[in-house]
């Protein structure tokens, strides 16, 4: 898809030295990005229609990396790395990565995984950057949240239970899919831990948090997010 925003996400100059020329060369407006906090920004500021993620960032892993970008978007991304091992292809895979491609790369292998993921991508429903519900409105990419038109101050965390939430709208999530998510898999048992946040978010965007109608809970399953019609 010429023309098309590609976020490449490596440490490596020589990497990145390769991928530029290529990329610009094939049509496709490139930006970089070192670390994965620089990717999860990158993300916010500049929708990319497709991200290239190498696993080992200085920062924090790459498949934590691809696990908080699953939270926010549904964006593309393949992996490229040097890690051969079946078992972290299945992780990178498991946690939403669309491709994976291993280092060394040649490079028309690499440009025919992209225009077949960015083909997908155009094929499915995406999701909106902004999902309403009632008065609330939430933009996923500004990680903005209003309440009748008001701004909501949420904090890191409270926002990113709201997105994966909203991602998927209209459908039950259980307690240990959303704390493994959102939280990682260590607290995927905190379900004491996940109802705190729960009333805290919904005392901040429901009209009324005794009787939640954003927010909702399903019995002995977890919650759901009702979207405006």
């Amino acid at each position: 898809m010429s023309g098309a925003r590609v976020l490449v996400v490596d440490d490596e100059p020589q990497i990145q030295r390769v991928l530029r020329p290529s990329l610009t060369a094939s049509g496709y407006e490139v930006r970089e990005a070192a670390t994965g906090r620089e990717a999860l920004a990158a993300v916010g500021e500049h929708s990319p229609d497709l991200i290239i993620l190498d696993l080992g960032l200085p920062d924090m892993d790459g498949k934590e990396v691809l696990r908080k970008l699953r939270i926010l978007t549904r964006t593309p991304v393949i992996v490229l790395s040097a890690r051969d091992r079946e078992s972290e292809k299945i992780a990178a895979l498991d946690l939403g990565a669309d491709d994976y491609v291993e280092k060394p790369f040649a490079m028309g292998e690499l440009l025919a995984r992209m225009r077949t993921a960015l083909r997908h991508s155009q094929d499915t429903a995406l999701e909106s950057e902004r999902v309403a519900a009632g008065g609330l409105v939430v933009n996923l990419h500004k990680r903005m949240v209003t309440k009748n038109g008001a701004p909501v101050k949420l904090t890191p965390k409270e926002f990113d239970l709201l997105a994966f939430l909203t991602r998927h709208s209209g459908r039950p999530l259980t307690h240990r899919e959303i704390l493994k998510t959102v939280w990682g898999p260590a607290h995927q048992n905190d379900s004491q831990y996940l109802r705190v946040f729960i009333g805290q978010l919904r005392a901040k965007i429901e009209e009324n948090a005794a009787t939640p109608k954003i927010i909702v809970t399903e019995p002995g399953v977890g919650y759901r997010f009702i979207e405006s019609e």
